[in-house]
This record gives structure tokens, sequence and C-alpha cells, in this order.
């Protein structure tokens, strides 16, 4: 039961860390760019090495906010029930 229950979390937290990793690469953008908006793959206007660079980046941010999550949440979880979730 006590896996269900930080499984449940854990797709919560994955959503928000998704939506937190997002907001961090927006502004990371902005101030590496100079720009509003990254390049999405399909933009005419970008060439490879932006829109690849700015895919690079996206994806640091987003492993790195994963990885904080999950390891959060899963100390939290031993914390709480004195289990660790892996084991």
């Amino acid at each position: 039961m006590r896996k269900l229950v930080y499984r449940s979390a854990g797709a919560l937290s994955g959503m928000a860390g998704g939506l937190l990793s997002g907001l961090i690469f927006k502004q990371v953008w902005k101030l590496v760019a100079g720009k509003g908006d990254a390049p999405e793959a399909t933009s005419r206007q970008y060439g490879w090495t932006e829109i690849l660079i700015a895919a690079a980046v996206q994806g640091a941010i987003f492993g790195v906010v994963k990885a904080a999550i999950d390891r959060a949440s899963a100390e939290g979880f031993e914390h709480a029930t004195g289990e660790w979730p892996g084991d």
C-alpha cells in the first residue's frame, strides 16, 4: 500500500517537475540568448546550432529537476515510513 502511495505521489511530483523545469528553462534561455522564447525544432528562423543548443539546455535542466524531485521524494518517503522506496 505504501508503495502505491509513493507511486501516486511520484506521478504528481513528476508533473510538477515538468512544469518547474519548463519555467526554469524559459528564464535561463532569456538570460543566455536574450530572446523571449526558445526556438522550436520546426521554427524556420533558427538554425540547427541554436535549436540543438536549446534542446540540450532544456534536457539538462529537466534532468536535474527530475533527479532533485525524485531524490527528495524518496527521502521524504523514508522519513515518513522508515522504508526506502527502491528497496
